[in-house]
């Protein structure tokens, strides 16, 4: 699906989320000194997202995503729609891992409209009761995170509502642009969060689809410092963005893509996030499951916030580029680097009781 109208800025994008719930105010910029001691850095920066709105980044691009779709189908404003919440209005529908699907039945729950969201069979339920509790339906599918995207697409096709997607294949799709345009809010914090400290010089970044990484490289571009390097992480076991940008255009890559960074498990990068990393020269690395699985407690040691390894993939990144001498120096990082990690997600209460994946 496409859309010809440009996305908001990020300031009015994130007013507009304010508006609707003050949870969306931004979420804090930590500075970190016992994980720079740790890592033989500068300086770390860690942007806590498990404070934002639902717990994770997610809810700044799926709920403005889905709440734009809804004012254009109903030919209003966004404000308009939110004030009248006009009977008859489509569904929205899309597929998740856990959080988007958690954004976008919060858009539709705003707006007063039914939601539809397509879970693959290895999403925790934990994550499942979330989304139905905003009010969404729960679609089951067999398979993988891209079994679901397919099928949410299909239903879409079908007359089942709107398609919220936060990955395409369609260069130019304006749903999945709305997307990483509020991500983008983040990356508008940071540089007002940053104040009188050092900027950053690395941005170690969650990959998955892309859509993460796209947004930061292109909110940040030209603010980090010199070398300026941004550095999308995914799992070895679900790394569909590094093929991708080799060739040039999404590439399904196979597997059953199961990880403990759930939120990552996905098999083809979006073609949009492609543009976008390739404009800015993000750099890819791959991270193991054990990477994956120590790196929230580093953090936690290091006085940072609680995640879970989804959320602090970009921090395995770091840690495993720094741990190889000749890694570091191919990602022009020294002592007197100066590191941005994004902390994607808190952890939920729930998750202790569900049996391991």
């Amino acid at each position: 699906m496409t859309n010809s109208a440009p996305p908001l800025p990020a300031a009015a994008i994130a007013s507009a989320l304010r508006d609707l719930d003050p949870a969306y105010a931004p979420t804090p910029l930590l500075a970190l000194p016992a994980l720079a001691q740790r890592l033989g850095v500068a300086q770390v920066l860690a942007k806590d997202e498990g404070r934002r709105m639902l717990g994770s980044f997610k809810s700044l691009g799926g709920t403005y995503a889905g709440l734009t779709a809804l004012a254009r189908a109903a030919g209003m404003d966004l404000p308009a729609l939110l004030a009248a919440r006009p009977s008859g209005l489509p569904a929205l529908v899309c597929a998740s891992d856990g959080n988007h699907g958690l954004a976008v039945a919060a858009a539709a729950r705003f707006a007063g409209a039914p939601a539809r969201v397509f879970l693959h069979a290895g999403v925790p339920p934990a994550r499942a009761r979330r989304i139905a509790d905003e009010g969404a339906e729960i679609v089951r599918i067999a398979g993988t995170y891209d079994d679901a995207v397919e099928a949410a697409a299909a239903a879409a096709r079908a007359g089942a509502g709107l398609l919220v997607a936060d990955t395409t294949d369609d260069p130019e799709d304006g749903i999945v642009r709305d997307v990483m345009a509020g991500y983008g809010v983040m990356a508008a914090e940071i540089r007002d969060q940053t104040g009188a400290r050092s900027r950053p010089t690395h941005l170690f970044v969650q990959a998955g689809v892309g859509g993460l990484a796209a947004a930061m490289a292109e909110g940040l571009a030209g603010w980090l410092e010199p070398p300026g390097l941004v550095v999308a992480v995914e799992p070895e076991r679900a790394a569909c963005l590094a093929p991708a940008l080799a060739a040039g255009r999404p590439v399904r890559v196979p597997g059953d893509l199961h990880t403990a960074a759930e939120m990552l498990s996905c098999g083809e990068a979006s073609a949009p996030a492609l543009t976008v990393l390739r404009r800015h020269g993000v750099r890819v690395a791959t991270v193991t499951e054990a990477e994956l699985m120590d790196a929230p407690q580093v953090l936690a040691e290091a006085g940072g916030p609680a995640t879970t390894p989804s959320g602090a993939a970009g921090l395995a990144g770091a840690l495993a580029i720094l741990a190889d001498p000749a890694r570091a120096a191919e990602f022009h990082l020294d002592r007197d680097s100066r590191l941005l990690v994004l902390v994607t997600e808190g952890t939920l209460p729930e998750d202790a009781s569900e049996e391991p994946r």
